[in-house]
């Protein structure tokens, strides 16, 4: 795949870029090595300091940038904004509260008196440079919610972003070595995925995060396994929306619709099964299908836009092929399903109905616009729908009794549960999933100390 800045709009080349050489490659991995033996021994106030004055640049940067991500992979220059300054608050609140969350742990009295020692100490030591593998659909916050934290940590990173962001990615160096950080914290490698196997049993580099698909994921891991290295991945998702009769259906809809078609839909933790208690079947799918029909899908710099293009002509054929299959398998179109003509990889707001196991759009991540709707008759069915897939990053439950929550927390394969609302990912609580979704969290103290030497200091009497 080149390396190159095609705006899915319209489908026109607007920049390339060569791939990195292998005597650059070099560099930038000696450079890194060479920075954080120097960076591991800044205090947490120096990290804040500089971690914060990127913050304050990526706002007065938020209007530029955000149009860069929308010209590479065509979201609503509105959500881009927002993107942006989700960045600069999770950057803020890393550089607040770093310092605790990595503060030295001292065990009980009577654990140290136990063990012989005169004071035992849990301290948490960078590991060095992290390789960061990362996806186009949030270009600026995928690498952020790794960054920033790492960063903290006293970690140096280098980012290997997806081949169709490549004026983003290079915005990230940029924005770094503007706030101050010392050369090397944080560097961008344009290099294609091929390269990325080598770079990563480099005995430089000592970690790897990604975020992206089950294939590179597998092919991530794998190396990683066989170099003995730590990784954290967060992969797929296909999250259920699960309604059931207590709820306030008017408001369940309404969200709803925002759960589906964030990004125009192609996000990781959007939520994609709709599964509805029959009883207010009728009501939720009504309100649900009206307000997808109601959706703006159009340029993505317009600011009244909803629904930009996806963000590629494989990424739409793809989407179309699991809508068809479910079609000719039974399921029935309550609107969209139709390819717009003119440019652009545009696709509608689609939503399905009469899922059967055997589709593959029951098993398979729908990366666009396309919402599923199942019937249920109870918890323990609709339990049963939500788990019954490979995935299992997040969860959406909506619901006003406790009891029903409670059995949802309990038996819900997910990495989180979200009750009367959307998931969102936010810089103090943990994200990631189980199954296919990864293993491994980001964000919270639980990320920061994924990259870390959790080192046990023990002193003789």
């Amino acid at each position: 795949m080149p390396i190159a800045t095609v705006n899915p709009a319209n489908g026109e080349t607007l920049k390339t870029y060569d791939a990195l050489g292998e005597e650059e490659i070099e560099h930038r991995l000696a450079t890194a090595d060479a920075t954080f033996r120097t960076y591991r021994t800044t205090s947490f106030a120096e990290r804040a300091r500089l971690l914060r004055r990127a913050a304050d640049l990526l706002d007065e940067d938020t209007e530029d940038v955000a149009r860069v991500m929308t010209t590479e992979m065509g979201k609503p220059v509105k959500q881009a904004r927002a993107e942006a300054a989700k960045c600069a608050k999770a950057m803020r609140w890393y550089a607040d509260h770093a310092e605790v969350l990595l503060t030295d742990v001292e065990p009980s009295d009577a654990d140290v008196k136990d063990s012989g020692a005169s004071r035992v100490l849990v301290r948490y030591r960078p590991l060095g440079p992290v390789l960061a593998v990362m996806p186009w659909n949030f270009p600026l916050w995928q690498v952020i919610r790794f960054a920033a934290p790492a960063l903290m940590a006293g970690n140096v990173g280098l980012l290997k972003h997806a081949s169709n962001v490549p004026q983003t990615a290079l915005y990230l160096e940029d924005l770094f070595r503007r706030a101050g950080f010392p050369e090397g914290c944080f560097q961008t490698l344009l290099v294609g995925s091929g390269a990325v196997e080598d770079i990563l049993r480099d005995p430089r580099v000592k970690a790897a995060t990604l975020t992206g698909s089950e294939p590179a994921g597998r092919a991530v891991a794998s190396v990683a396994g066989d170099e003995i290295k730590k990784t954290v991945l967060e992969l797929g998702g296909s999250d259920p929306y699960v309604v059931m009769p207590s709820a306030d259906i008017e408001k369940a809809a309404e969200i709803a619709v925002t759960a589906r078609v964030q990004n125009t839909g192609q996000s990781c933790i959007a939520a994609k099964r709709f599964i509805v208690h029959a009883d207010v079947y009728d009501a939720f799918a009504e309100r649900f299908v009206e307000a997808m029909k109601a959706l703006r899908v159009g340029d993505p710099l317009d600011e009244d836009t909803d629904v930009g293009p996806l963000s590629s002509e494989r990424g739409r054929a793809d989407l179309e092929e699991l809508v068809d299959e479910a079609v000719e398998s039974g399921a029935t179109v309550l609107c969209g399903a139709e390819r717009p003509d003119g440019p652009g990889w545009f696709y509608p707001p689609t939503v399905l109905a009469d899922i059967t196991p055997e589709m593959r759009v029951h098993q398979e991540e729908t990366f666009g616009p396309v919402a599923t709707l199942y019937r249920v008759a109870d918890v323990d069915e609709a339990i049963a729908i939500a788990n019954d897939t490979p995935f299992g990053l997040s969860s959406n439950v909506w619901t006003r009794d406790s009891a029903e929550v409670d059995r949802f927390v309990r038996d819900l394969d997910a990495g989180a549960v979200y009750v009367n609302g959307m998931t969102a990912s936010h810089p103090a609580f943990p994200f990631g999933g189980v199954k296919r979704s990864g293993y491994g969290r980001e964000l919270s103290g639980h990320g920061i100390r994924e990259f870390c030497n959790i080192t046990t200091v023990w002193h003789g009497a």
